[in-house]
């Protein structure tokens, strides 16, 4: 099965938004391959406008010259990835980071470019041609470099064929869709059409749809035919973005599952926006570090896909640490069934079941603005526990950790932390 856990990786968004090279993934992969890959982590995700020769900052370039080939399927630009010399496209990469036990993905718009419209192009392997296929009266309302596709014109299909049969020559492994998740119901349709070209292209690729928030109505549809879709819009490093995933994941929680995951967007930790030439919030995450152990926490709980944004090279010691907890991340694969136990406007605690019925995972977030003591009452737990271990501290207890007479899990969380224990039975 495909993503029968949920995937690990890094996108360059965050960090690189439009902007990102050859040599920039390069550093990321290697630093994932020395340090991450252990732990789970795999995937290396190139984001937007990869196409764009011009492309030097967050900002997308509207209306610039992109490359392409004959038949209307974009290629690397050259000058900001070499290895796709003589239209080699990205299989030179993508064979660099297998050659490092990792996968390689690539982020594609919805459609196909306006330039191939607008000049004829063939489709390959197609009687029709792009214009043929083209809408012009469906354009995505913040990046114009595509139209989308006539959804019921018999080319609409032999155009993403064509650029998933690319994509398969390339080595690609994981392909983030985007303008999508959110445009139902006028491109339920056209997921549907991506959907079979992805699964049709003779290799095993992982299927994203973004951005969100996606329609809960939809949980079936996006299930049946995608491996993850993106609950939210872009997600960054602000505290009331991170409250605000708890009411999303509690409704997206029962549609988590093998093949097809809920996606709470990527992990703003460490170094962000290397290509902005001023912000705010600065390069570095503005979350505490209390607040990216409560978002790990969370993703985790809810086994979202974990797609780390910061240029790794960076890292510090804590955030290396908090990417390579393997207790917290081992709640992605040994969890099912996650649902939240209690949540007001102070405070949440969620549980996961262990799938080898040997006890539960428990967690606990202090969501006020002041130091809490969080409490989660035997009564809510599944079976009569014998030991908890906390996995961010390792405190463990043993004979009776939920101990004495209200045996309880009890933890005095600074503002917007958390805390996770492994409870066995």
């Amino acid at each position: 099965m495909i993503a029968n856990y949920p995937p690990m990786g890094w996108n360059s968004w965050d960090c690189y938004g439009a902007a990102v090279n050859e040599a920039q993934v390069r550093q990321n992969a290697e630093y994932m391959a020395k340090h991450l890959k252990d732990f789970g982590w795999e995937y290396v995700v190139v984001d937007i406008q990869w196409y764009n020769p011009t492309s030097s900052s967050h900002e997308y370039e509207p209306f610039a010259e992109e490359c392409m080939d004959e038949y209307g399927r974009f290629l690397p630009a050259e000058n900001r990835f070499p290895s796709a010399t003589g239209g080699a496209g990205f299989k030179p990469l993508a064979d660099y980071i297998h050659s490092l036990g990792l996968k390689f993905g690539v982020h594609i718009m919805r459609g196909l470019p306006r330039m191939a419209a607008h000049r004829r192009l063939p489709i390959e392997g197609s009687a029709y041609t792009c214009a043929d296929v083209a809408n012009p009266n469906s354009v995505c309302a913040w990046n114009p470099d595509m139209y989308g596709v006539r959804q019921d014109h018999p080319g609409a299909r032999d155009y993403y064929d064509s650029i998933f049969r690319l994509y398969a020559q390339w080595g690609v492994d994981y392909v983030k869709c985007d303008d999508i998740a959110r445009e139902y119901p006028h491109c339920q349709r056209e997921i549907e059409l991506i959907s079979a070209a992805c699964r049709g292209c003779g290799r095993d690729i992982v299927l994203s749809l973004s951005p969100g928030p996606a329609p809960l109505e939809q949980a079936e549809h996006l299930k049946q035919y995608a491996n993850l879709w993106r609950i939210t819009d872009d997600f960054w490093d602000e505290w009331p973005l991170l409250k605000g995933m708890f009411e999303r994941a509690e409704k997206w929680c029962v549609h988590a599952g093998p093949g097809h995951w809920p996606d709470a967007d990527m992990l703003p930790v460490g170094a962000l926006r290397q290509c902005y030439d001023s912000h705010p919030r600065g390069e570095w995450t503005n979350f505490t570090e209390a607040e990216q152990r409560t978002m790990l926490t969370l993703w985790c709980m809810l086994r979202s896909p974990l797609i780390v944004g910061a240029e790794l090279t960076k890292n510090d010691d804590f955030t290396l640490a908090l990417l390579t907890n393997r207790d917290v991340l081992a709640i992605e694969r040994e969890s099912w069934c996650a649902h939240p136990l209690v949540t007001t406007a102070d405070e949440c605690a969620w549980i996961a079941p262990r799938r080898d019925g040997t006890g539960c995972y428990v967690a606990a977030f202090n969501l006020s603005d002041r130091t809490r003591r969080v409490q989660v009452d035997e009564g809510c737990l599944e079976g009569a526990p014998a030991r908890a271990t906390e996995l961010w501290t390792g405190r463990r207890s043993e004979a009776s950790p939920l101990g004495q007479a209200r045996r309880s899990l009890i933890a005095r969380l600074a503002p917007h932390d958390a805390a996770v224990w492994r409870v066995d039975f």
